[in-house]
């Protein structure tokens, strides 16, 4: 049976899964959900057997119904290869008691990988099937791992081109270096004067300019996005929760049908919202924990019922969770509030002018699937050096956030069900932080003498993606101000 797909804000259309890839985002500013979440109709046992591109189709075809079966599994092999430095793509590494899933084996060392190494295929796919004669222009604010990870995804890809704007005192210095080296004639990266939230509603603004499609139109272009919010992104990323669920299954660590509880890192909200997904298609999910860092907007938001960005943006050594607006909530919204498209619309309107909004008593009775909490700077590092000293393993700041708020959730309820805990960064991601946290010994070292230090303290091999970058020149050194944002973007595409 066909899914079709419809705005979170009101616009009565549907359209296939190809064209809201295309589209990234409604013409009414919504977000393009599924008319119905499909169900994962194959037992557990069977997908124990399979590997990671086979559990890829099997979850990715009930979404992405107009993709024709070759097109899809071509889309599949393409992007889960040699890319990843593991045959399983997403291993499972048991420590402390949970387990964390290791999603950070892609080019870019970051859980991105796992829905951008796809996201470009399933694109021009879509471009094709629709006949699309435009050029593609990705536009993509980052705060910190997208950018990278969508870059590599889009480095030329024939008929695409791709704008990636960060915040230039926002990401690490791994992060930016990652950007700034990044190769490819079709590639753009541009640092702005100020924050994510920034960067990300110039970007949603560009997005909704009649005036500026029409000249892109004329000069032969066409926006999409690589943001969390296309749901090109969205579906890929529910895979890895079927597939971690499915490994603990064929290693014995769990019965098939008994429930295990997901903790994800989050910032924009996609991550975790994949988690309810794959729980809305019959995985057996309990609770979904979502970890934030001192931006505690979520946090706050499951607690109170209250989203409230009128509040200090925070840097934190977990910058890619540096969100004060996050977009992918508006998808759940639009579920609590009984697939109201009008109710959905005024609290985002509410949220644009007012910088704030309460949902009804009704819809945060519907939030119960969810634990929210969060990690100080203090307790992100005590996160990393309990995981060290305790099972002589190295998270990163991000996965240490979630790790943290996991012991917080234990210490509450004392609910022992089998945890995952998404990882969503190698630790040589964010060599300083992780080194400061476990030992005292490396002060004052500069970068990659600390990724040296971090290989030491781990005994893991440095990854590829940052030895290239060791020694690699900066291609990209521009920044603007975000006013300043659509006139960069038309000088990259030559538009006069």
């Amino acid at each position: 049976m066909q899914v079709l797909y419809k705005s979170t804000r009101g616009n009565e259309e549907t359209v296939t899964a190809s064209m809201a890839i295309l589209k990234g985002l409604s013409e009414d500013g919504g977000l393009f959900v599924p008319e119905y979440i499909p169900k994962l109709d194959v037992p557990v046992e069977k997908l124990a057997q399979m590997s990671y591109q086979e559990t890829a189709y099997e979850v990715m075809s009930r979404f992405l119904t107009d993709f024709t079966e070759e097109e899809l599994k071509n889309c599949i092999n393409h992007a889960y290869d040699e890319k990843f430095d593991t045959d399983l793509i997403a291993p499972l590494h048991e420590a402390n008691g949970v387990y964390f899933l290791e999603l950070f084996h892609g080019a870019t060392i970051a859980f991105k990988d796992m829905a951008l190494s796809i996201l470009p295929h399933l694109m021009t796919t879509a471009a094709k099937k629709n006949q699309v004669k435009n050029e593609i222009v990705i536009l993509t604010a980052t705060s910190g791992d997208t950018g990278k990870a969508a870059l590599a995804g889009f480095q030329d890809v024939p008929g695409t081109r791709i704008v990636v704007f960060y915040p230039k005192h926002g990401v690490s210095p791994i992060q930016e270096k990652q950007m700034v080296t990044q190769k490819g004639a079709n590639t753009c990266v541009i640092g702005i004067t100020g924050n994510f939230d920034d960067a990300q509603s110039a970007v949603k603004k560009m997005f909704n300019d009649k005036e500026l499609a029409r000249e892109l139109d004329e000069a032969g272009y066409q926006f999409s996005s690589a943001n969390s919010i296309n749901i090109g992104r969205l579906v890929p990323q529910i895979v890895y929760y079927v597939y971690a669920y499915a490994s603990l299954v064929r290693e014995g660590k769990i019965k098939a049908g008994e429930e295990i509880n997901v903790t994800v890192p989050t910032g924009n909200f996609g991550n975790i919202l994949a988690a309810y997904y794959a729980k809305q298609m019959g995985l057996p999910i309990h609770k979904l924990i979502c970890a934030s860092n001192e931006n505690k907007v979520l946090y706050d938001f499951f607690n109170t019922g209250i989203y409230d960005r009128k509040r200090d943006f925070i840097l934190t050594s977990s910058p890619s969770m540096d969100i004060l607006i996050s977009s992918n909530l508006e998808r759940l919204i639009y579920r609590i509030s009984g697939e109201n498209a009008e109710k959905c619309a005024a609290l985002m309107q509410a949220l644009s002018q007012g910088g704030e909004y309460t949902i009804t008593e009704e819809m945060k009775a519907q939030l119960s699937d969810f634990y929210g909490n969060f990690c100080s700077e203090g307790e992100t590092r005590e996160a990393i050096s309990a995981t060290y000293y305790g099972s002589d393993y190295v998270i990163d700041t991000h996965t240490a956030v979630a790790a943290g708020v996991y012991q917080k959730y234990l210490r509450n309820t004392n609910d022992h069900t089998p945890t995952v805990i998404a990882s969503t960064a190698s630790p040589y991601k964010f060599p300083g932080s992780v080194v400061d946290a476990i030992s005292d010994r490396y002060e004052g070292l500069e970068d990659f003498a600390l990724v040296d230090a971090l290989s030491a303290l781990s005994g893991v091999k440095i990854p590829r993606a940052v030895e290239e970058i060791r020694t690699a020149p900066v291609l990209h050194d521009k920044v603007v101000d975000a006013k300043d944002m659509p006139a960069a973007v038309k000088e990259f595409l030559g538009i006069r």
